[in-house]
Parts: C-alpha cells; structure tokens; sequence
C-alpha cells in the first residue's frame, strides 16, 4: 500500500513536517517495500490553495493515507473526497510513522486539526 508522510527533508530519516499543504517534501512510501519517492512541494510558497493542490497531488499518487502533523479544512475536504485516509498528530522520523502506521497505533482524524491557512507564516 502507498502512504504519504510529509516531511521535512527528502528520506525516510526526515522528521515529519507538521503542516501539510506547505509540507516542504512529500514522502511517498510503499509499506509492503519501503521504496518511497521523495517529491519537493511546489505549494510551500503558493499565496492560496496550498492544501488544495497538495491534497490533488495526492489523489493522483494514488495514495491510501496521509500522515502528518496538521491539516485544514480544504485540504482535508480534499483528501477526504478521493477517499484518502487522513491521520494527524503524526511526529517523529518518516519511518518510524510508516511503522507506528503498519502496526495499527495511528489512527484516522475524522476532521481537520487547524483552520484554514494555518500553515502561512504569521497565521494563527
């Protein structure tokens, strides 16, 4: 199965980055495998819709779950909408949230963390 974690750097030893739509990469990660494709997140500087085309980006991965730290509204209406499982609260390594996921101790938000444009520097 294919899971995104966000991240802030482009391996499996990365920490998990907190923000989703302005993640600054994208760890796609087979589960089974562990191969991953590291994607830089065009949306890290985009004056809107950052969680929007990241959660669009996702969908078109073909990805079962993302896990990260926070995620808002639109971007979890998004990913909600392809059918992509969300789970937030997520910290540590990008492995260790692969295995902490694999092992069934993460579980589905069934709503967003933050508010809108929370990840925009300034934001509250």
């Amino acid at each position: 199965m294919k899971i995104c974690v966000t991240s802030q750097g482009g391996s499996l030893e990365s920490g998990v980055d907190p923000r989703f739509g302005r993640c600054a990469f994208f760890i796609v990660v087979d589960t089974d495998t562990l191969e991953f494709e590291a994607i830089d997140n065009a949306q890290i500087q985009a004056a809107g819709g950052a969680g929007i085309q990241s959660g669009q980006l996702m969908a078109e991965k073909r990805v079962h779950a993302v896990l990260t730290g926070n995620v808002g509204p639109n971007a979890w209406q998004t990913l909600s909408a392809a059918g992509i499982e969300v789970v937030t609260g997520v910290s540590g390594t990008v492995l260790d949230a692969v295995g902490r996921y694999k092992e069934g101790l993460l579980k589905a938000s069934d709503k967003p963390s933050v508010l809108s444009h929370a990840g925009l520097k300034g934001s509250k």
